[in-house]
C-alpha cells in the first residue's frame, strides 16, 4: 500500500504532465528558425522556416522583387501557386510573376498585354522598312545588271566587224617586188630590153 501511494499511477493527471515535455521537445515536425529571413518573410514579418518556400526566389538582398509580386498577386497566392509547381519550374514561374506584376504596375489597364502589343507594333514596323530595303537592293541590282548589258551592246557595236562575203586579201603580197605578174606591162618591157649595153 505504501509502494503505490509513493508511486503516481499510469492513469494520474500529473503523470501525463510530467511526461508531456519530453515529446514537444523532440518533436522533428517543428522546423528550425533561419537566422536571416528571406525577403518575403521579412515584409510579412514572420519567422522563416529551413524549409520556407519562398526562401530560393526571394532573398533578403532583392526586398524590391517580393514587394512587387506581392502587390499584384498576393503572398498567399505566391506560396499556393509554387507548391502546386514542380521545383524546376519554380524559378521560371517567380520571374514570370515578378515581370507580370511590374507591367501590370505600370500599365494597370493592359499590364503584359499592352507591353506585347507595344513589341508586336515595332516589329510589323521593322518588317516593312525590312521589306522595303530588300525591294531597293533588288532595284539596284536590276539597274546594274542593265547598265552592263548596255554597256556590253555599245562595246559590241562599236567594235569593226569583217564581212563574210569579201574573202580576207593580204596587200602586202602585191607590195613585194616578186610581185611582177601583177603588172601586165612587165612581160613586154623586159622582153624588148637589150641585155648589153
Amino acid at each position: 500500500m505504501e509502494y503505490s501511494e509513493a508511486t503516481p499511477s499510469a492513469g494520474s493527471p500529473n503523470s501525463s504532465n510530467s511526461s508531456s515535455p519530453s515529446p514537444l521537445t523532440s518533436s522533428p515536425t517543428s522546423p528550425p528558425v533561419v537566422i536571416s529571413p528571406c525577403a518575403a518573410c521579412k515584409i510579412l514579418r514572420r519567422r522563416c522556416a529551413d524549409k520556407c518556400v519562398l526562401a530560393p526566389y526571394f532573398p533578403p538582398t532583392e526586398p524590391a522583387k517580393f514587394a512587387i509580386a506581392h502587390r499584384v498577386f498576393g503572398a498567399s497566392n505566391i506560396i499556393k501557386f509554387l507548391q502546386e509547381l514542380p521545383e524546376s519550374q519554380r524559378a521560371d514561374a517567380v520571374s514570370s510573376m515578378v515581370y507580370e506584376a511590374g507591367a501590370r504596375i505600370r500599365d494597370p489597364v493592359y499590364g503584359c498585354a499592352g507591353a506585347i502589343c507595344q513589341l508586336q507594333k515595332q516589329v510589323n514596323e521593322l518588317q516593312a522598312q525590312l521589306a522595303k530595303a530588300q525591294a531597293e537592293v533588288v532595284n539596284l541590282q536590276v539597274q546594274q545588271a542593265n547598265l552592263v548589258g548596255a554597256l556590253l551592246c555599245m562595246e559590241v557595236a562599236q567594235s569593226p566587224q569583217p564581212n563574210p562575203e569579201q574573202p580576207i586579201v593580204d596587200d602586202t603580197f602585191f607590195d613585194s617586188p616578186q610581185s611582177y605578174h601583177s603588172d601586165p606591162n612587165f612581160m613586154e618591157d623586159s622582153l624588148w630590153e637589150p641585155l648589153w649595153t
